[in-house]
């Protein structure tokens, strides 16, 4: 705390480091609570090193006091808080100074006021938040200087808000008229309250000065309306981006395939648990490379649900072809021999993944909207392997030989194609894109036996409402669906919710069986 204010003074521009006098420390540490406050402000105007220490030893109650000094006393050593030179031994009649509430709030307000000037940003944003609440107008000075040698132009921003802040309760109406103003750019949720507060009965009295409290609260709500509204959306866009990635397996398993596989969502739990193994590797013998496991995690999910999805189109599935009822029995069996699987494997419990670093936190866009990370890092993976998928597709010898199998498989079989291989290959793919979409999950939500059950209904939804076999109906159905979903949690609740976005797709594909999206042309089996 000593360097914080030597900082403090270098950054000021004052003449000369200046220690606290006998008569400062103890006008600080003991007296009436106004005249200790006024001694801290006076501390903090004037740079005095030795503020910080003391201010740090009272909070900790490690202080003594005696007719002649003031000691501060940590692991039965004692220092003279005004000196600092050492004290051979507390006197017996040494006694405690006695800190209210009013007294600690100050000393915190002072000992975050030290921060202001620190060279750490975080430390600066930590001490502008704290202030927020502790801050008053006898801190205005420093405030003043803080705001001149801040370098960062959003922390500029918010002393400068944080001084309206204190400036909105002065005795001076000028000065209140002038922190109304200046409060009307603000986004925080402090401030609204703060406005409210002011405007409260009796809370201000000046014509002018309440006509610009209201003003200042009409835009500070609509700020934090506009905050709340874009983080349902973004909300809405990542549960989307996750129904897409869940879905992308189904579009080609069912939509392209025809196979109705209730066995998906356990694919998408097998990668889950691929993942959770991964990260267990890592930490256990790549301890220094942990926050990389997640780029190792992605090839081997989606590696083991494909070999999972391989082993089940070749043993069941390519039997059943043509016999949708059966298929639908028969994987809904599957899916319940993986969960027991799991189960005997992993426990019933759920397994803990860790967001690596990098995928930790969020991005601080509004005072009430923060976008985390691993929501962004979804949404971007989620239109990487739609990329990839869609170019598969279009663009590759595998991808034309699921095309023509599934227009015609009669006529690819009779010039060479070998379709049982291609069946494989393409629901081998689907069930490597749900391990994905399983790898996706273990960063935002628990992983266990049951993950699956809770995305395949909705993943069918998607597929049915985007249009069957339709790539792009499927991304506009996923990211709506997702979207509609929460803005009508706001509304209706979670429960309700999920009833009308059902109701809806139900209606929607009364209306219109083939979905936003129909395949054009039509099938040569048809």
């Amino acid at each position: 705390m000593l360097l914080i204010a030597l900082g403090l003074l270098a950054l000021v521009g004052s003449p000369a480091v200046q220690a606290l006098t006998p008569q400062q420390a103890r006008a600080i540490a003991t007296g009436d609570s106004d005249d200790r406050i006024a001694a801290m402000q006076a501390a903090l105007a004037a740079g005095d090193a030795g503020l910080a220490p003391l201010a740090q030893a009272l909070m900790d109650d490690a202080v003594k006091l005696t007719p002649e000094r003031v000691l501060i006393v940590r692991d039965g050593q004692a220092t003279d808080a005004a000196t600092g030179q050492a004290v051979a031994a507390v006197p017996d009649d040494a006694e405690d100074p006695v800190n209210n509430n009013r007294i600690r709030r100050a000393l915190q307000a002072a000992l975050a006021s030290l921060k202001l000037f620190s060279a750490d940003r975080g430390e600066r944003a930590q001490a502008i938040a704290q202030l927020r609440d502790q801050a008053d107008e006898g801190l205005m000075p420093l405030l003043d200087k803080a705001e001149a040698a801040e370098p960062d132009a959003a922390l500029k921003k918010q002393l400068g808000l944080l001084k309206a802040g204190v400036l909105v309760a002065s005795p001076d109406a000028a000065k209140r008229l002038a922190a109304a103003q200046l409060l009307e750019a603000s986004d925080d949720p402090n401030t609204r309250s703060l406005l409210l507060e002011r405007l409260a009965t009796g809370g201000e009295s000046d014509p002018a000065v309440r006509a610009a409290l209201q003003e200042a609260l009409s835009s500070v709500e609509t700020r934090l309306a506009l905050g709340e509204w874009l983080g349902v959306l973004f909300t809405g866009a990542s549960l989307g981006s996750i129904l897409l990635l869940v879905a992308l397996g189904l579009a080609i398993t069912y939509g392209l395939m025809g196979v109705i596989n209730m066995a998906h969502g356990e694919l998408m739990m097998i990668g889950a648990y691929a993942t959770f193994v991964v990260q267990n590797v890592f930490r256990t013998y790549f301890p220094g490379a942990f926050d990389w496991y997640v780029l190792a995690a992605i090839p081997l999910s989606f590696l083991a649900s494909a070999l999972v999805g391989a082993a089940l189109e070749r043993s069941v599935i390519r039997w059943l072809y043509g016999r949708p009822l059966e298929t639908l029995l028969a994987t809904w069996g599957i899916s319940l021999m993986l969960m027991q699987a799991v189960r005997s494997l992993f426990g019933a419990q759920n397994v803990p993944v860790e967001n690596p670093a990098w995928l930790s936190g969020g991005l601080q866009v509004m005072s009430n909207l923060t976008l985390p990370y691993n929501r962004l890092a979804i949404l971007a993976f989620a239109f990487i392997v739609l990329g990839g998928v869609a170019l598969l597709i279009a663009k590759t010898r595998l991808g034309l030989f699921v095309r023509g199998v599934t227009q015609n498989r009669r006529m690819a079989s009779c010039v060479g194609v070998n379709t049982a291989r291609v069946d494989t290959y393409a629901f081998a793919l689907g069930a490597g894109i749900a391990g994905l979409a399983g790898c996706a999950l273990s960063q935002v939500g628990n992983v266990g036996p049951d993950l699956g059950q809770s995305y395949i209904v909705d993943s069918f939804m998607v597929v049915v409402l985007g249009g069957v076999g339709q790539l792009a109906g499927t991304v506009v159905a996923g990211l709506g669906l997702g979207v509609l979903n929460k803005l009508l949690e706001g509304w209706a609740g979670a429960v309700l919710a999920k009833i009308m976005v059902l109701v809806f797709i139900v209606v929607f594909i009364q209306k219109r069986p083939q979905g936003l999206f129909a395949m054009k042309g039509r099938s040569a089996e048809a």
